[in-house]
């Protein structure tokens, strides 16, 4: 097993926040793989044992990559989910004393009981490799392989997880501010504005300083995942040279003396300090301005000439949930939305779960986007035309 055809296609799976599944397809293209299709969280694509790793080290918005043991199937009954499990060929990728907890969801199906669902494709599993290698009790004293499941309309997803710990977990951020934005989702953010190393980056609520870092290691070329280590490290159908070879190649395409720059700034001097630690342990330290400054009050900056410079703005300013309450919240919109305006031909990016930040901010948005930030719906207010254009159109109040 641990030699196998390192040129075989496997079906892969990766998974997303809700609302992330086009940049996460677009990742997938750049990587130079075979899209298949794409639904609610996840992109369906094939590649290579080296191709597993390439994923895991390289996607940036990403919540887990995961290889498809076959094709969905129906599952309507707890008889069928055993059968079809039982039916799939375990054996190929989890060795004779391979470990293999079971999790996952059912979404919108008869079977409702995760905790049975749990149980039943366990005991799939275990008659399946009892029977291939000869054993009534199976050890489970070796390395681990993660099953994941997901029942969606009475159909069944049955993968074995090649991620381990969540790939929004680059390892940069053990500790973070009180409602800490997700790495994946900061990287969307960041992506979706085309960040590039000679536009200037600003995050005027940055907390613990995700969405530059993110920003920097785009512009820089750092794959989000080479400092951190995955639980197919120790699958044995991934041969060793195909880690080396993908982290090789990962290495190969930072480039440490781009022009980038970018600048953090935020109320509480706690976060700015956590912020430095984290782009310090990102190894972005160097691309990124920290300070203590209120949002309100922040004015563009300019070059050595005495102009000013051309940048974008990326924020996720507090929503009135978990941080201050809502009607500051409001209030605090409409002060940046008057400071803002400043910043005359730059493009503003905000995230929040206000439905009406539009009209609070005092300027109609020129996209708004649906995502998630966690279990919490939001939007991502976009304002790419110049202020000068918009005022034209009196879209500005």
């Amino acid at each position: 097993m641990e030699n196998e055809n390192t040129t075989e296609k496997y079906e892969l799976v990766a998974t997303c926040m809700f609302g992330l599944e086009k940049t996460l397809g677009s990742e997938i293209d750049s990587l130079g793989l075979e899209r298949v299709d794409t639904i609610d969280g996840r992109v369906r694509f094939r590649g290579t044992a080296e191709d597993i790793c390439r994923a895991n080290i390289g996607l940036r918005t990403a919540e887990r990559v995961c290889l498809l043991l076959g094709e969905p199937y129906a599952a309507g009954t707890f008889d069928e989910l055993f059968e079809g499990c039982r039916a799939l060929p375990w054996e190929r990728f989890i060795t004779r004393n391979g470990c293999f907890p079971v999790s996952g969801h059912s979404v919108k199906s008869a079977l409702t009981s995760i905790p049975d669902c749990q149980k039943i494709l366990k005991k799939a599993i275990c008659v399946r490799l009892g029977e291939k290698f000869g054993l009534d009790i199976l050890p489970e004293t070796g390395e681990k392989y993660p099953i994941e499941f997901l029942i969606l309309k009475d159909e069944a997803w049955l993968m074995i997880d090649t991620s381990g710990t969540a790939l929004h977990k680059r390892g940069y951020r053990p500790v973070a501010n009180q409602a800490p934005l997700r790495e994946t989702l900061a990287a969307a953010m960041v992506m979706g504005a085309r960040i590039k190393e000679d536009i200037f980056l600003w995050d005027p609520f940055c907390g613990s300083g995700t969405i530059v870092i993110e920003g920097a290691m785009l512009a820089a070329g750092i794959a989000p995942g080479l400092n951190r280590t995955f639980c197919s490290e120790d699958f044995r159908f991934i041969p060793a040279s195909a880690w080396i070879n993908a982290r090789n190649e990962a290495k190969s395409k930072i480039s440490r003396d781009c022009g980038f720059r970018a600048k953090g700034t935020d109320i509480d001097p706690s976060c700015i300090k956590t912020a430095k630690e984290n782009a310090k342990r990102a190894g972005v330290a160097d691309f990124i301005d920290f300070e203590v400054a209120d949002a309100r009050k922040i004015t563009p900056p300019v070059s050595t000439g005495e102009e000013r410079i051309k940048g974008t703005l990326i924020c996720n300013p507090p929503y009135g949930e978990r941080m201050m309450s809502l009607r500051d919240a409001e209030n605090l919109y409409r002060d940046i939305g008057k400071n803002f305006r400043q910043f005359e031909r730059w493009q503003i990016y905000v995230l929040t779960s206000c439905e009406y930040f539009d009209r609070l901010f005092g300027r109609k948005s020129d996209k708004a986007r649906k995502l998630y930030n966690g279990t919490i719906p939001c939007t991502l207010y976009q304002y790419f035309k110049p202020l000068d254009v918009v005022k034209n159109k009196r879209n500005f109040k």
